[in-house]
């Protein structure tokens, strides 16, 4: 599948920081220990080949999925091939106690990535998956920074989002909370963040949807009114490589907004997803519609689509990488552009923060409604867009 070309792109947007940079990464990674958190979903994976084809001292990747991890290998044996240093993986989840007794097992890493994360906008639907959203993507970062600090570690880096600028959903807002935290450990040990437009076809994403829905022979729906930047899961784990090994403390990391990245809806995605596989869109009015269709429209070469306004919550019309009161360095890289942030905090209210959280989960009980008011508190340029519909609600 040409990904770039269903993204409407013609080249890599990093190949020029990339090359710029050859030696630099080579040099670094070859003299480098590394833990790959989160390192069998579509942006582990990716930034775990990055660095497997440098040549790393040592490359352990932690990941809970097994079966991504046994593809994950036998990716990199059929590509790559083998390296002289280390190279192992371990299906442990990262909250674990078996987990710290893994770390403890260990000598010391030079960086330590946490790709881990739960993405999704719908993570928010009821209050149970969104605690589980919030421990992984703000507890579980902050306990691993402390644990690469066992470890002698130089950096650590930590995959945020495009959503934590000016964030409308819990996922954005649960990421920018992430940073915050990570900020005040910065003091002890660095660290460096990306935030990523969207990656195409990432599993779980509508794009990845499209494959789905082909093999399994099911219309295809999009929103035509939401716009998405899209970057290729190579770029992804490039963008992760840079951030990581040349970002200075603080530093987030993001793709340029250049003609090459332009905002794109999901709608016109489809329309040259489907072409691409030789089949034209039948826009229909409705789900049962598209349903009834498609027993024989394919045969024709057409495929139906229900192609409509967004209606679910959290959802921003376009995307953004950065907010007005952010410092940007623009100049260092081609494609990319650098957040320079400056450790700026309130102590207090991260503390309270965690504090009243635990005391939810120790309780057993909490609404969604009690993690949004301590969102709301944290941040006060969290505008929390609940409109009373999951994704989960539709097609």
């Amino acid at each position: 599948m040409d990904t770039l070309h269903l993204i409407g792109r013609s080249s890599g947007l990093l190949d020029e920081d990339i090359s710029t940079h050859h030696e630099a990464l080579s040099n670094l990674v070859r003299q480098s220990r590394f833990l790959v958190l989160g390192g069998a979903g579509t942006i582990g994976q990716a930034v775990s080949k990055e660095i497997f084809k440098r040549q790393p001292k040592l490359l352990h990747i932690v990941d809970i999925s097994e079966n991504n991890l046994v593809e994950l290998v036998r990716d990199i044996r059929s590509s790559l091939g083998y390296i002289e240093g280390e190279f192992k993986t371990f299906t442990l989840d990262i909250g674990s106690l078996e987990f710290a007794a893994f770390l403890s097992a260990q000598s010391d890493y030079d960086y330590v990535l946490n790709l881990s994360a739960l993405k999704h906008v719908r993570s928010e639907k009821d209050p149970f998956t969104l605690m589980r959203m919030i421990e992984t993507n703000i507890f579980n970062s902050q306990k691993t920074h402390a644990q690469s600090i066992q470890k002698n570690a130089k950096k650590y880096f930590s995959v945020s989002t495009d959503k934590a600028a000016n964030p409308v959903n819990m996922m954005g807002a649960s990421k920018r909370i992430m940073e915050l935290f990570l900020m005040r450990g910065s003091a002890k040990l660095p660290v460096s963040m990306a935030r990523f437009a969207n990656v195409a076809f990432s599993d779980g994403s509508l794009l990845h949807g499209f494959d789905m829905r082909l093999k399994k022979r099911q219309p295809i729906v999009a929103p035509k009114d939401i716009k998405r930047y899209f970057i290729t899961p190579e770029e992804s784990g490039q963008l992760c490589l840079l951030s990581c090994l040349l970002g200075h403390n603080l530093d987030i990391f993001f793709p340029k907004l250049r003609d090459e990245l332009h905002l794109q809806t999901f709608s016109d995605i489809a329309q040259r997803y489907l072409a691409y596989y030789g089949y034209e869109p039948y826009l229909c009015d409705s789900e049962e519609q598209a349903r009834a269709l498609m027993s024989e429209l394919p045969k024709a070469g057409k495929w139906p689509c229900l192609f409509s306004e967004s209606n679910t919550s959290g959802e921003k019309p376009q995307e953004e990488f950065f907010t007005e009161q952010e410092t940007l360095d623009l100049a260092r890289f081609t494609n990319l552009g650098v957040i320079k942030q400056q450790a700026c905090f309130d102590e207090a209210k991260l503390d309270a923060f965690a504090t009243a959280v635990s005391d939810l989960r120790q309780s057993g009980r909490w609404t969604k409604a009690q993690l949004v008011t301590l969102f709301e508190q944290l941040l006060p340029e969290f505008a929390h867009l609940e409109l009373g519909r999951s994704l989960e609600d539709k097609m």
